[in-house]
């Protein structure tokens, strides 16, 4: 069985200052085999460095996506320099809405990728945690344009691994209403997409922190997943500091096997490797 956090964040995102070296060295302590670097690029509400960018390692308060040219970098090195210890992987979250797809496609096939998050944080350049998104619209409402948003982007986009927290927006409403009880059958043509693609779905442990009853996504979601034949799953932290690094991922693990799971991934090369749980 692997230990492997599939969703960690580093210095290299604008709400993180864990440096990359850090995690994976408390990594090692922790006894984590496998390590996913995947940190934040938004296009659409955040610029990418300019060559006369200071970045300030530790310190940047700059709110940018990835600086590509430091993190491609960092990662090699770190790739090479812990090869004996743990395994690196190389990858991005992308926080995508329709109209940035071609600002993705482009940065995609600039670099050679492990493993890509597909989510979505924003609709038409208005951030959820601010609330702006959801600003006059119901919960229905919300929720509704959320998974179109995302529908669209599963159609449309096909560079990508996983979905990630897939009912992230429940964060930013009531945490207490699963999203299905608003969009089950979005939800569903969704899911049917993502495994006609022969992508998958991320269990995100961050509910444990965020007070959000049961997984993230939901146990329903992860049900009716499994249910209609999905089987690749990754596992992780969604972690910005050294507190949450691997946080309740053991936790996670017995409770998708109670609820029917027999395996989770990781990934080389975008293609997914399976091992029991």
């Amino acid at each position: 069985m692997v230990y492997a956090d599939y969703h960690v964040h580093s210095d290299y995102s604008d709400d993180s200052w864990y440096l990359m070296e850090d995690v994976v060295r408390d990594a090692l302590e922790m006894g984590l085999e496998e390590l996913c670097f995947t940190d934040h690029v938004d296009y659409g509400v955040k610029p990418d460095w300019k060559p006369e960018d200071v970045f300030l390692v530790g310190k940047n308060q700059e709110v940018k996506n990835v600086h590509y040219e430091r993190y491609f970098s960092e990662l090699r090195a770190l790739t090479q320099k812990y090869s004996n210890q743990i395994s690196i992987k190389t990858g991005l979250e992308f926080g995508m809405q329709i109209h940035t797809i071609p600002q993705f496609e482009k940065l995609y096939e600039s670099y050679v990728f492990d493993f890509i998050l597909l989510s979505v944080h924003q609709i038409d350049d208005k951030e959820f945690w601010t609330g702006e998104f959801q600003q006059g619209h119901s919960h229905q409402e919300s929720c509704d344009r959320y998974y179109d948003e995302m529908y669209q982007l599963v159609t449309t986009y096909k560079d990508y691994s996983v979905l990630a927290h897939m009912d992230l927006v429940r964060r930013y409403l009531d945490k207490e209403v699963d999203t299905v009880n608003y969009s089950r059958e979005k939800i569903e043509e969704i899911l049917k997409i993502v495994i006609q693609d022969n992508k998958g779905i991320e269990l995100n442990t961050s509910s444990f922190r965020y007070g959000i009853p049961g997984l993230t996504p939901s146990l329903e979601i992860l049900k009716l997943y499994r249910e209609l034949g999905g089987t690749i799953l990754t596992i992780g932290s969604d972690s910005h500091e050294p507190e949450h690094l691997g946080y309740h991922i053991k936790e996670a693990r017995k409770m998708l096997k109670d609820i029917g799971y027999t395996y989770f991934c990781t990934y080389d090369l975008m293609e997914p490797n399976f091992y029991k749980l």
